[in-house]
């Protein structure tokens, strides 16, 4: 038997007062409209797969700081060479009928086709920070999900572990590149000569 995620109440902003939604009557039979039109309106982190609305949890102050080190790091790396990097709340097609929100998403050419304005199409490179209510859902999960996206790198940071783990894809699967622990430098086949020091990364504040 499937079991379906926790799915609480929503909030959602309109331009008089908020609005709370029920998600759980409707789960299976939620429209990719309808999940558009909810997180356009809603503060939460939301994914959709066949017609059901999974809630995120919020991000922790220490998710959010190697959330920061790594937008800065990766947009110093990235800008100059004509590419960019963005950071959630945004949401990636990874096929019809199903989005996820990384942590941060990027693509090598600003101008890629697949940076749409609603929600991108692909990216060159996603990453997830690991969150202790469901380790699986980003080590698991989402490592099927961005292999059936063809995103060509994946980004793993375990911050109870203090580990990084970076997935290249070959094939239809991804497999470990390079699994990087405190005193190393995290490198990156797709983005040749960017290395960024674990230590600092799980230091910052």
């Amino acid at each position: 038997m499937t079991s379906v995620p926790y799915t609480p109440q929503l909030r959602i902003a309109t331009e008089d007062d908020e609005t709370i939604v029920n998600l759980q009557p409707l789960q299976g039979l939620w429209t990719v409209e309808q999940y558009l039109a909810l997180t356009d309106h809603s503060r939460r982190l939301l994914e959709y797969v066949d017609g059901i609305i999974e809630v995120l949890p919020v991000p922790t102050d220490r998710h959010q700081v190697i959330s920061r080190f790594l937008l800065f790091a990766l947009y110093a790396y990235i800008q100059p060479l004509g590419g960019t990097v963005l950071y959630a709340p945004l949401r990636l097609q990874i096929r019809e009928g199903k989005f996820r929100e990384p942590d941060l998403l990027l693509v090598r050419r600003a101008d890629d086709p697949r940076r749409q304005n609603r929600y991108w199409r692909g990216a060159d490179l996603v990453i997830e920070i690991v969150s202790p209510d469901d380790p699986e859902r980003d080590t698991v999960v989402k490592r099927t999900d961005y292999a059936e996206a063809g995103i060509p790198e994946y980004w793993i940071i375990e911050p109870q572990d203090e580990r990084i783990s970076v997935l290249t894809l070959h094939g239809n699967s991804y497999a470990e590149d390079g699994v990087y622990h405190r005193g190393e430098q995290i490198k990156s086949a797709l983005l040749p000569g960017l290395t960024i020091a674990v230590t600092d990364l799980f230091d910052a504040r």
